[in-house]
């Protein structure tokens, strides 16, 4: 059921996170798992509507991309995580949310280093 669902993350990435949540656990499934796993197909029941879409005549090449990162956001190690996500025209190619590899010290530092991670991904 979960190499399913990772392929739905193509298309899905709302459901990426508990997706990944879910496979951690394929080792030792528990039954709270499965609940889980359960939930995610009534959620994809529920907005087969919604996703990613690819229009096939796209006049914009433009490459535009976005990024964010919170300060110290994991209380373990301090450590910031940052999200980019990158578009060319309308229509979204890639996109990453991770916990940074070294501790920020101000707010401007996690900015600094989600941008250049984004930067990183557009080139």
């Amino acid at each position: 059921m979960i190499g399913s669902l990772l392929y739905l993350t193509t298309s899905r990435p709302d459901i990426m996170f508990n997706i990944f949540l879910c496979a951690r656990f394929q080792a030792e499934p528990k039954e709270s798992h499965l609940t889980a796993v359960k939930r995610i197909f009534r959620y994809l029941l529920g907005t087969q509507s919604l996703g990613i879409w690819y229009p096939r005549h796209s006049t914009s090449f433009e490459i535009i991309g976005f990024s964010d990162s919170d300060f110290t956001g994991c209380k373990v190690d301090r450590k910031s995580s940052s999200g980019t996500c990158q578009f060319i025209g309308q229509s979204l190619v890639s996109w990453s949310s991770r916990k940074q590899n070294s501790v920020a010290l101000s707010t401007t530092e996690a900015e600094y280093i989600a941008l250049g991670s984004c930067v990183a991904q557009v080139l």
